[in-house]
């Protein structure tokens, strides 16, 4: 199973990924508490473990602003978090090779389905708050994602943490998830639960 940890603002965060080992990490570059600045984010990928992937994550961005980031800090995918239409979407297939992921705030069925016809290459499944795009916290309406019948490789987000991971990931057989604050204390991430959450989605943390 895909894990990606959002959210990674600090030399320590990258210090912990390089431990528990997930498939990708996050940077924030859009309006939240977690964002980080795009020369911050170049100076902690360089501390990366190689082996892990990194994703720019980004809200209503302007197409030439999100490649410029992706080429300071050494992206390997844009995540689309906002209202970004299919013209964008081609706009950076043309000028990238960047892998490219659209994630949805569902609130409907449609939601999924309307997201689906984009030229994506994963969905990233994420509740709906009308206060903000992501990282709000709120568990992602099960039900719904039920409900569609989704082609596209997909990871799902919103309200993860290790004491109902396991129950949701029975239910939808994702490829993958996308955790942050069910990976942090008090706001900071959190090592043993970055353990944690490996382990239940198949690390070797006991």
């Amino acid at each position: 199973m895909i894990v990606k940890m959002c959210g990674i603002r600090r030399m320590q965060d990258v210090l912990y990924a390089n431990e528990v080992q997930p498939d990708y990490i996050g940077f924030i570059f859009a309006k939240s508490k977690r964002y980080i600045k795009p020369q911050d984010a170049a100076i902690l990928q360089k501390q990366l473990d190689p082996s892990i992937k990194t994703v720019g994550v980004f809200v209503n961005e302007p197409v030439d602003s999100m490649l410029n980031t992706a080429k300071i800090v050494g992206l390997d995918v844009l995540q689309l978090h906002g209202d970004e239409t299919e013209k964008e979407i081609k706009k950076i297939r043309e000028k990238s090779s960047l892998e490219i992921w659209k994630a949805v705030r569902v609130q409907t069925v449609e939601d999924i389905i309307k997201a689906e016809e984009l030229s994506i290459d994963r969905l990233l499944l994420d509740s709906f708050s009308k206060e903000a795009y992501g990282g709000t916290g709120k568990v992602m309406d099960i039900a719904l994602i039920e409900q569609a019948k989704i082609t596209k490789p997909y990871l799902i987000a919103g309200g993860l943490h290790r004491d109902n991971l396991q129950e949701i990931i029975q239910r939808l057989h994702p490829q993958g998830i996308d955790i942050s604050s069910g990976i942090e204390t008090d706001g900071y991430k959190d090592l043993e639960k970055m353990k944690e959450i490996m382990k239940i989605t198949g690390g070797n943390y006991e």
